[in-house]
């Protein structure tokens, strides 16, 4: 329990502590008095919490001594890092989001910036430091804030709240929820996990299998989708064997999550307005736990599109981040170059190697699966990486074929949760063979005459309960 008034005299800051130190000496609660050192002295509370502009943490340590409790504030990388070899036995790293309570706050961190400075501590040899994060936790918000914080060797120990407890009607209850999600993870954690080697034999048993699953039991695909390409996005999940529903209203997606199914959040043609759907949609999702694909389309173009993709990832979790080069690189924040044009991919500026690695690390730092689209795409959980070249470039030359794709991968998630990778392959393949198809009939002379004969190529891949349809995908691990 920490006690932090920023605003009384020394002698009533003195009377309160004493009343609240008493109450919790009976429950063997420590107390912690935020930045006066003299007042924790004065009522022998069990140590303080300190911010960067407070009492130097070397001379707090040598007032109180060594069996005191002292935390510190860390709101960068540095800052942990020094705290933690300065002999701290706690840090609060945020702030995580907004909040009334920290109106001086030095910058927003979001879960990517808590990762970072968990990361740090772990490199610097100080992993066994506690951790808490602090800055607008509260019960909708704290299992994923402690998931997607995790850093590649640390994680968090808990979390610092204020407002989520002092101001409930209920504090007691409000405590015990608390505690009670912490304990658990969030409904969107996957208990299954594998890093089994996707070799060709499992794909020809797997995929096949995923799809039939898929068609056994039409999942609900729910499409926040850009207004250009609804309609083809929902012919591509119907003829996969889905069942689409077409709607950007956010109120609606609370009964939606209920049904089962997945949702695809695809920023094609954001507003302000559109944005506040999106976010009120993902955690709904995140809170039924059900699978979210993110296609952040032209995600580099303009600062409000960058801006719709800072808010997106630091308001939910997302299975699976589709993209192309540029878009993807704006999400892992490693944008370099000429600025996107817009939706098109654009020159590509990585080599393979290098978008294996953007791949692999943005998943691995997310705790999701990573697509970058592409001639060959390169997609990655953060343990296994793969290479897919099938395709054909009829896809690059309609409109929408990338969104339809996330419609696709979404379709298949709902039904293929154990392994999100497997089942984004599966969408993939399904995909981009039926392309492959497609182009090669008779009929099919260019992008016209592709669209009709690809979801008809979908369709029967849909119908077809055989194996062999899916010999040709090209797919190797690195």
């Amino acid at each position: 329990m920490q006690y932090r008034d920023k605003t009384s005299d020394t002698a009533d800051l003195v009377r309160t502590a004493k009343e609240i130190h008493g109450i919790t000496q009976k429950h063997n609660v420590p107390l912690l008095i935020n930045d006066r050192v003299d007042v924790a002295l004065a009522i022998g509370a069990e140590g303080v919490h300190i911010g960067q502009d407070d009492l130097d943490l070397a001379i707090a340590r040598k007032l109180l001594g060594e069996r005191a409790i002292i935390g510190v504030t860390a709101c960068s990388t540095e800052e942990a890092v020094n705290a933690a070899a300065g002999g701290a036995n706690y840090l609060g790293l945020g702030t995580v989001f907004a909040t009334p309570t920290k109106e001086n706050t030095k910058s927003i961190v979001g879960c990517p910036g808590v990762r970072s400075m968990l990361n740090a501590l772990a490199n610097a040899g100080h992993k066994d430091v506690h951790t808490v994060c602090i800055g607008g936790i509260n019960t909708s918000n704290a299992q994923r804030v402690l998931y997607q914080s995790r850093g590649l060797e640390k994680g968090l120990d808990g979390i610092a709240v204020v407002s989520a407890i002092i101001g409930d009607e209920n504090p007691r209850h409000a405590a015990s929820e608390l505690r009670r999600l912490i304990a658990e993870p969030p409904p969107f954690a996957r208990t299954v996990q594998t890093s089994e080697e996707i070799t060709t034999q499992k794909i020809q048993i797997e995929v096949p299998a995923i799809v039939k699953k898929l068609v056994d039991t039409t999942p609900l695909c729910h499409n926040m989708t850009n207004l250009v390409v609804q309609n083809i996005a929902a012919n591509v999940a119907l003829c996969i064997g889905a069942s689409p529903i077409m709607s950007n209203n956010g109120l609606e997606a609370s009964d939606l999550a209920k049904l089962g199914g997945s949702l695809v959040i695809n920023m094609g043609t954001v507003t302000p307005e559109i944005l506040q759907n999106y976010l009120i949609a993902l955690k709904a999702y995140n809170a039924a736990g059900g699978p979210v694909v993110f296609d952040p389309v032209g995600a580099g173009a303009t600062q409000q599109r960058r801006d719709a993709v800072t808010k997106l990832m630091t308001g939910g979790y997302f299975d699976v981040i589709k993209g192309n080069e540029n878009e993807i690189r704006t999400v892992a924040g490693t944008s370099g170059g000429e600025q996107q044009r817009g939706v098109d991919s654009g020159v590509s500026t990585l080599s393979l190697e290098q978008k294996a690695k953007l791949v692999e690390d943005l998943a691995k730092q997310e705790r999701n699966v990573v697509l970058m689209t592409g001639k060959q795409d390169v997609v990655s959980d953060g343990s296994r990486t793969l290479i897919v070249e099938n395709g054909h470039e009829y896809l690059g030359a309609i409109t929408g074929s990338g969104c339809c794709l996330g419609t696709t991968i979404a379709s298949f998630l709902a039904v293929h949760q154990d392994d999100r990778l497997m089942a984004t392959l599966a969408g993939m393949l399904m995909f981009e063979l039926a392309a492959e198809v497609a182009a090669a009939t008779d009929n099919v002379h260019g992008p016209g005459t592709f669209v009709p004969a690809f979801l008809d190529a979908l369709y029967a891949i849909h119908k077809n309960s055989a194996s062999t349809w899916c010999e040709s995908a090209r797919v190797r691990q690195i």
